[in-house]
């Protein structure tokens, strides 16, 4: 009589416990799907954004050391489990972004005198202007990597 009560209440917790279980599973499954949709979502939104940076590169809309300033940061920021060398991938647009990211911005660049800001520039489009076909040619490229992601 005993043995049946301790069995019978063993069997009650290893079916609470079971149930539980399956409670927990369930929700790290949707968990997962959340965040699988997350990540697609900013997938996407990031690769627009490349995409939209490299026709204005294309058009001359945007400035070549901006350009390449956003989409090296960008190509960084994507949620990819395995993402490739990009400095291999795009030498020339990182290279470029590597010779620019010296230059003072936002608030350092209000702090530098005008004589100073005026070096920057020109030191700043010297470099553009050595890399502008290089980098041009490579926007397609990358245009299309994107393009494959989405």
């Amino acid at each position: 009589m005993v043995w049946a009560i301790v069995s019978a209440f063993g069997v009650l917790i290893i079916l609470a416990l079971g149930i539980y279980a399956g409670r927990l599973l369930f929700s790290l499954k949707q968990q997962n799907a959340r965040q699988a949709a997350a990540r697609e979502k900013r997938t996407v939104t990031i690769t627009d954004s490349i995409i939209l940076i490299a026709k204005a590169m294309e058009q001359q809309q945007c400035e070549l050391s901006e350009g390449a300033i956003r989409i090296c940061n960008l190509l960084e920021a994507l949620p990819l489990s395995s993402p490739p060398d990009y400095k291999s991938k795009f030498p020339h647009i990182y290279t470029l972004f590597v010779e620019v990211s010296g230059f003072a911005v936002l608030e350092e660049r209000k702090k530098l005198s005008p004589k100073e800001k005026n070096k920057q520039d020109k030191a700043r489009e010297q470099i553009e202007s050595e890399h502008e076909s290089k980098v041009l040619a490579e926007l397609p490229d990358i245009r299309q990597y994107c393009e494959t992601l989405t």
